[in-house]
């Protein structure tokens, strides 16, 4: 974290805490209606017959988590860091009278688990909100097993002139005009944030360094998509083996 910044997690919070009964709804706006999309994207690049035990980080209100269980039937750890989110996912859990699906409150930088213990993991919208996302990057690394899988989802910043343009325009001006009509000033404040947070996550980690990342921590054949014109990015990697990381496997 540079000197001056404040603590991305303590932000997150800030920002997320009182979003949960309608999180999904303003996960719709600001993807334009494509997050959906976005996230059976992610969740076909897991896997069906081989996970038995998938983490998802940033979890939120249990969304990815509920399309993982249903896509591969595998029991599914969700964690998040606001408690005010996981008492939403309970209570949609509940709802659903769903089962295989366990949360717990955790950090991405800092997981609660051993070295290898999950078959896949998933994280989604996380990089904006930690110090150091290199040192995620490994630690979500960390706990997946040799041949595991590791998906993401992010929001993307359109490299079309034209579509950046048109971006930008929605990002700053209707978006949070947007949010604070359907949900008032906390939907407003998220609206706002989002999309300088993009552009400046983007200018200090542009893509070519999060591949970059992903191979340091150990991922091999690593995939990337660009969803709706650029503005969603959905990246998939396998973590190597013993005899793969001797070898040196080019991703």
């Amino acid at each position: 974290m540079r000197p001056g910044e404040t603590d991305p997690n303590k932000r997150a919070a800030a920002l997320f805490d009182g979003l949960p009964q309608r999180y999904d709804a303003l996960a719709a706006l600001l993807s334009l209606g494509q997050d959906r999309r976005w996230r059976r994207e992610m969740v076909s690049h897991i896997p069906i017959a081989s996970p038995r035990l998938i983490l998802d980080v940033a979890t939120g209100p249990g969304g990815v988590a509920f399309a993982l269980r249903r896509h591969t039937g595998a029991s599914v750890v969700g964690v998040d860091l606001t408690w005010p989110m996981l008492i939403r996912a309970r209570q949609n859990i509940a709802r659903a009278d769903a089962h295989g699906i366990f949360l717990t409150q955790a950090r991405g930088e800092q997981l609660p688990f051993r070295d290898g213990t999950f078959d896949a993991v998933t994280f989604t919208y996380l990089l904006r909100y930690v110090a150091d996302p290199m040192s995620t990057i490994a630690e979500l690394a960390r706990v997946l097993r040799p041949g595991g899988v590791l998906a993401n989802l992010e929001f993307l910043r359109p490299a079309s002139p034209l579509w950046r343009g048109l971006w930008w325009c929605y990002t700053r001006g209707l978006l949070p005009a947007a949010g604070l009509v359907t949900g008032g000033r906390e939907w407003w404040s998220v609206g706002r944030f989002l999309g300088p947070s993009i552009s400046t996550h983007y200018k200090r980690y542009p893509v070519e360094w999060t591949v970059d990342a992903w191979k340091r921590a150990g991922l091999s054949r690593i995939g990337i998509r660009k969803m709706s014109l650029g503005g969603g990015l959905v990246m998939w990697g396998t973590r190597a083996s013993a005899d793969e990381a001797d070898q040196g496997t080019p991703a």
